[in-house]
């Protein structure tokens, strides 16, 4: 049996939102600087039958658990960001991100020879023509996991919810995967997990794990077709409390103990870009679990959120302004 997942009304939108405000969010994982090459294209390379870009704009915004942690400040909710950058130039620009909305880098550890994980779009007439990444996506060595540990636990310590993003680029590892999510119980407040492939079934006790349908589907190795058994299943093997499971066009699926599964359709008027809408789901889930929201309407307001923020290019946020907007 499948239900729809229950709209939230706008005042109860407006309570959350007025004690999300007053939240403390840990983001724990691997952050990223994305930069926008932007120009024109009106020839071909006499050397390859590549475009010619001749860039106009050069920008850069915090990406991975940075863009995370944009969305939180966004919200309205203070972010305490933990994760890794290198001493080179892309760290230093994604501190000057970050401090530039208001969000602080402090918890930020530097890791000598080891790059800031970065993502560079090139973007001709509103078309991304290639990405470029630069990263090591090794495992932290022991030194670097540690002072990760130490100020995750910091951050864990002083937080209403804890948001752990691991995009397979070595800031979490299994063993701290298991370690901060028991940190995070014992102190009872909710955690949200984002997961990749690599640590994907090191999160059981999570509150919540957030994975899209094709990460589902490559760690199970299976097609999931959706119905109440597959995804009840899928949790319980997880070792999650609920798992919430984004379906791009569709909206997204919500599985709890002992409910039918629910189900929330998209509510995007145009997409431009879907990058970015997952750190936003996220973000927004944890936002309001902070504050005392229960699951189905922290999935609820998200899949709004999520709705917004496709309809803008490249990595953004969503505000409680343009969230009231939507549902109105």
């Amino acid at each position: 049996m499948t239900t729809t997942l229950h709209p939230v009304s706008r005042p109860r939108v407006e309570e959350l939102l007025e004690r999300m405000r007053a939240t403390r969010i840990a983001v724990i994982g691997d952050v990223m600087l994305d930069r926008y090459l932007i120009g024109d294209v009106d020839r071909i390379s006499p050397e390859a039958p590549v475009p010619v870009v001749t860039v106009e704009d050069d920008r850069v915004v915090p990406g991975g658990a940075a863009n995370v942690a944009a969305n939180v400040a966004a919200i309205g909710a203070t972010p305490h960001l933990v994760g890794t950058i290198g001493d080179d130039d892309a760290g230093i620009a994604l501190r000057e991100a970050l401090e530039a909305l208001g969000i602080s880098a402090t918890g930020l550890i530097t890791v000598q020879g080891r790059p800031t994980t970065t993502k560079t779009r090139i973007i001709a007439r509103g078309q991304q023509v290639v990405r470029i990444d630069r990263e090591v996506a090794n495992p932290l060595a022991d030194r670097g996991r540690d002072a990760v540990l130490a100020a995750a636990h910091a951050a864990i310590a002083g937080a209403h919810a804890v948001l752990l993003e691991d995009y397979d680029k070595g800031t979490i590892d299994a063993a701290s995967a298991g370690d901060l999510v028991a940190a995070s119980r014992k102190r009872g407040v909710p955690v949200v997990v984002d997961p990749k492939a690599r640590n994907f079934f090191a999160y059981s006790g999570a509150t919540v794990f957030k994975p899209n349908r094709h990460e589902l589907e490559r760690a199970f190795a299976t097609h999931f077709s959706g119905d109440d058994a597959d995804l009840e299943g899928a949790r319980q093997r997880l070792g999650a409390e609920h798992l919430v499971l984004t379906l791009g066009a569709e909206g997204m699926a919500l599985a709890s103990p002992g409910m039918p599964l629910r189900r929330a359709p998209s509510n995007a008027q145009d997409v431009f870009d879907v990058s970015g809408a997952g750190d936003t789901v996220a973000a927004w889930m944890a936002c309001a679990l902070a504050g005392g929201g229960d699951v189905g309407e922290a999935a609820w307001l998200a899949n709004v959120a999520a709705g917004i923020e496709v309809g803008k290019r490249g990595t953004a946020s969503v505000s409680p302004g343009e969230l009231l907007a939507a549902i109105s």
